[in-house]
């Protein structure tokens, strides 16, 4: 190898490490230095029951988290207005999951949300067109870091006494891939202990929604990832008629997510 050769070839590697650690290093979290606006707690008590089950205290720590959330991850607009509701609504979806860990302050993996007007396609995002029917999504390839959310069933989730909410679903999805893979098994949240149970159960519970024996919604028989998502919106949602249906489910729920929702 000639001396230019190597060089060449000792420029490139400090100009990959000096990337690499431009491209990794750890980004310095914000913190909020200004109160929480009244009018946000308002909006918070009218449209998040999970928000106003909680007592005094934790209203505040509830509210030091959504703060925090919104001064970390851009929430951006693709054809619609991203009002303060719009922003509460991602910012309570990101906290309700992880309410029982205190000193979880963010989701690493996320850095952006995108609020979409309508359903939009799974492979191309497109909002126009045939094959729409995604509600909310993890992005991957190219939109790994990023959440894709219809605004509409993201409101409506909050609006609605059901068990569904896409919000809280997208982010149970990201909690769950923060262990580098999704499937249903978060092992950050998860004692390891009740791993195999766990497991135990989910094949159980799929097996009870394909024979339509479950309350658990149908989409949560088409893989262990999307049951876990799907039970926690259930869990959240509506706890009190999932512990009285699904008792079993509703005591492992509580375990993973480490919530006392009875």
């Amino acid at each position: 190898m000639t001396i230019a050769g190597a060089l060449l070839i000792g420029f490139l590697l400090i100009g990959l490490l000096v990337a690499g650690i431009l491209l990794f290093r750890p980004v310095k979290q914000k913190v909020p230095d200004e109160p929480f606006p009244k009018k946000w707690s308002a909006l918070l008590e009218e449209h998040v029951n999970f928000y106003r089950r909680l007592d005094p205290a934790e209203k505040e720590r509830f509210e030091r988290w959504v703060q925090s959330f919104l001064l970390n991850c851009e929430i951006t607009g693709i054809g619609v207005e991203v009002e303060d509701l719009d922003r509460l609504l991602v910012a309570s979806s990101a906290a309700i999951p992880i309410f029982g860990f205190p000193n979880w302050t963010r989701y690493p993996n996320l850095r952006e949300v995108l609020l979409y007007p309508d359903t939009f396609s799974d492979d191309t995002f497109a909002t126009e067109g045939e094959d729409r029917d995604v509600l909310g999504m993890v992005g991957w390839g190219y939109m790994n870091g990023k959440m894709i959310l219809s605004k509409p069933a993201l409101r409506l989730g909050f609006e609605q006494t059901g068990r569904s909410n896409v919000g809280i679903h997208e982010f149970v999805h990201l909690l769950d891939k923060s262990d580098g893979s999704t499937d249903g098994l978060p092992e950050y949240l998860l004692d390891r202990q009740y791993a195999i149970p766990w497991l135990e159960l989910i094949r159980k519970e799929m097996e009870a929604i394909r024979e339509g024996e479950s309350e658990v919604g149908d989409y949560g028989s088409t893989s262990p990832g999307e049951f876990l998502a799907v039970a926690a919106e259930f869990f959240f949602q509506r706890p009190h008629h999932l512990e009285k249906e699904h008792p079993e489910l509703f005591e492992m729920l509580e375990r993973i997510f480490k919530q006392d929702l009875s």
